[in-house]
């Protein structure tokens, strides 16, 4: 079976504020309100945290770690408080390190809040978007960042919608398959290095490197370019593993499936991923069979399993006790040929 290094898997530590607006200010329609930032502070915690306990007094379980989020309650709090008070809850507030704020539903923020922002360098940002599209939006983008991920050799397509990592040893030909389906129409996602990303408890997204998108290498032939072999349509930036292929060479020894009953699986990150051995052999279509892999996969998962399908029948048969060895061939009529 294919060997997965799980001590391979990484995860970033942190990201900071600079790389947070750079990259999320679009997704999250953030505007900078203040002058004074250092966007050099780090986020060491995907979660995000709403202050209103902490802006009333209560900071004993204050997540200050987190991107704190001021929506429509905080806000209104603040706007019913006193200028003395309002400005004791805020010190309060800015006593501790927190990475930046964030106004939701276009707040502008109080003068006091400009300010205390500006002295202590803590970028202050609003969005038009309401809390729960902000949340949503940059939680996701945050779970992005911070996922574990690991890499691995191999060529990972799209086959009829469903993303297939084939594996094996070096040059057994999985680049070569991997050009054959997508001369026949699917789609690379990537070749040679799979930098998979867990999303959630049970999806592994697949992706290539920056620098090797597009490209496959062809032993004997060097690096070509998908994109402008095939097209536009040949290739896609992401897609979601659900099956691995072990491609290897045939060995008499090796007992291979022959039913399909006993399903098996390879764990990746925690994650149960369907696991097929496929043995190589002069003449055999490797491209074609992986078009049913995928093919019987989608039939799985709409509850049609060939296997279980035929064991059932054949149960049946048994059950009914015919006999076999007497059965005919029912000939369409007049049909001999």
């Amino acid at each position: 079976m294919i060997k997965i290094d799980q001590n391979a898997v990484t995860r970033k530590e942190n990201i900071n504020i600079g790389f947070l607006y750079k990259n999320a200010k679009t997704i999250c329609k953030l505007k900078l309100l203040t002058e004074k930032n250092d966007f050099d502070k780090k986020i060491v915690d995907q979660n995000l945290h709403r202050p209103g306990l902490a802006l009333a007094g209560f900071v004993d379980l204050f997540s200050y770690t987190r991107i704190q989020v001021f929506g429509n309650t905080e806000m209104r709090y603040l706007e019913q408080l006193s200028d003395e008070k309002k400005l004791e809850s805020l010190e309060r507030i800015f006593a501790f390190n927190i990475p930046c704020i964030i106004l939701t539903d276009d707040n502008r923020p109080f003068p006091q809040l400009l300010e205390k922002a500006n002295q202590n360098n803590v970028p202050l940002f609003n969005t038009s978007f309401s809390t729960t599209k902000l949340v949503y939006l940059l939680s996701d983008f945050l779970d992005d960042q911070f996922a574990p991920r690991i890499t691995l050799h191999g060529s990972f397509v799209d086959v009829y919608g469903v993303g297939i990592l084939f594996g094996g040893k070096s040059g057994i030909g999985k680049s070569e398959v991997a050009l054959d389906l997508i001369e026949r129409g699917h789609r690379l996602v990537a070749d040679d290095v799979i930098i998979l990303t867990k999303k959630g408890e049970g999806i592994l997204m697949g992706s290539g490197s920056e620098l090797g998108q597009k490209f496959m290498e062809i032993r004997g032939l060097g690096i070509i370019d998908i994109q402008s072999m095939f097209g536009v349509r040949a290739i896609r930036f992401q897609k979601r593993l659900e099956i691995v292929v072990e491609l290897e060479s045939w060995d008499e020894n090796t007992e291979y499936t022959r039913t399909g009953l006993d399903d098996k699986f390879v764990t990746i990150m925690g994650v149960e991923i369907p696991y097929i051995k496929l043995p190589i052999i002069p003449g055999k279509n490797i491209t074609v069979i992986s078009e049913v892999i995928s093919l019987n996969y989608l039939l799985k998962h709409y509850g049609h399993d060939a296997a279980k399908i035929f064991q059932e029948r054949l149960n049946e048969r048994i059950k009914s006790k015919t006999n076999l060895e007497s059965r005919g061939v029912d000939y369409f009529e007049h049909d001999f040929e």
